[in-house]
């Protein structure tokens, strides 16, 4: 848990969570924060299984799985190729596309043309095409608007995509099954806070939302699960315009290492789901592998 990456605040809640659900579950657990020296700690530590709780690049993109290859250590969620392909917003898309799955009009820019001018007919999106969580997503609503200003920490490849109106869905998938759909409600755009910051946001679960969209989100979600190569669990995410009916649902990205904190998605879809949180992480404890 933790790590080096942008979301290291959301993992540590994530491991501290799930260490404490593992303990309920009757296992004995040691909680690392990813440094420099995970590959001694993890010698050290000898773990029959490592349940990965990272989020963002370094411990979603493939790399610490990587490590946990090399070592022959067990681990939950995606391998290596999954986790890679999926932390890449464009080369996802191509999985998607390749299917016949919905997604969104998008280019890759740079720092330097997303500050000259607009790159897209605004509203448009640019996020990393490699990070999570909101981190670094800036939404340009008007023609009138200036051009964003990029915080300089931002990587160096940019996405930009057109926006979406409309409703904000998502799917967690748990081995071959879709769990359910939740609509996630807030006062103004899905930021970081909105994910992460208790009130930030209030979620229906399940959606109550037209029976066809409902099911497209679970199939959807199972065949991008499938595309990409998962493993363990896994959530999609939606963007939805009511207006457009079934034309208007589009997904935007597949998170191969879920958050697990207190106002996290997928604990409470499998919640819903009559599966507890300990239940929830001894499952994956039980799925983990080797060559994944």
């Amino acid at each position: 848990m933790g790590g080096p990456s942008a979301e290291r605040d959301v993992s540590l809640s994530t491991g501290h969570e799930c260490a404490k659900a593992l303990r309920t579950a009757g296992f004995d657990v040691v909680e690392i924060d990813a440094g420099p020296d995970l590959v001694d700690r993890l010698s050290a530590a000898r773990p029959d299984v490592a349940f990965n709780a990272l989020h963002g690049r370094w411990g979603e993109d493939g790399c610490v799985q990587g490590i946990f290859e090399w070592l022959r250590i067990p681990y939950t969620h995606s391998g290596v190729l999954a986790s890679a392909l999926a932390m890449d917003k464009e080369r996802t898309k191509i999985a998607y596309a390749a299917l016949g799955l919905p997604i969104v009009e998008s280019i890759e820019v740079t720092r330097d043309q997303v500050q000259a001018g607009h790159v897209l007919t605004p509203p448009y999106v640019i996020k990393p095409v490699s990070e999570g969580s909101s981190v670094g997503v800036y939404l340009v609503r008007a023609a009138g608007d200036p051009p964003p200003r990029l915080n300089p920490d931002l990587p160096a490849r940019l996405m930009a995509e057109s926006y979406v109106p409309g409703r904000e869905l998502t799917t967690t998938v748990m081995g071959e099954r879709a769990l359910t759909v939740t609509d996630i409600i807030t006062d103004g755009w899905y930021d970081y806070d909105a994910k992460y910051v208790p009130g930030g946001s209030r979620h229906e679960v399940p959606a109550q939302i037209p029976r066809d969209i409902f099911d497209a989100c679970m199939d959807y979600a199972l065949r991008a699960h499938r595309a990409l190569g998962c493993r363990g669990i896994s959530r999609t995410d939606f963007r939805w315009d009511e207006a457009r009916g079934l034309d208007g649902l589009f997904l935007l990205e597949t998170n191969t290492q879920p958050g697990m904190t207190p106002t996290s998605l997928t604990p409470e879809q499998a919640a819903a789901t009559g599966i507890s949180f300990p239940e929830l992480c001894r499952w994956l404890v039980e799925d983990a592998s080797c060559a994944r």
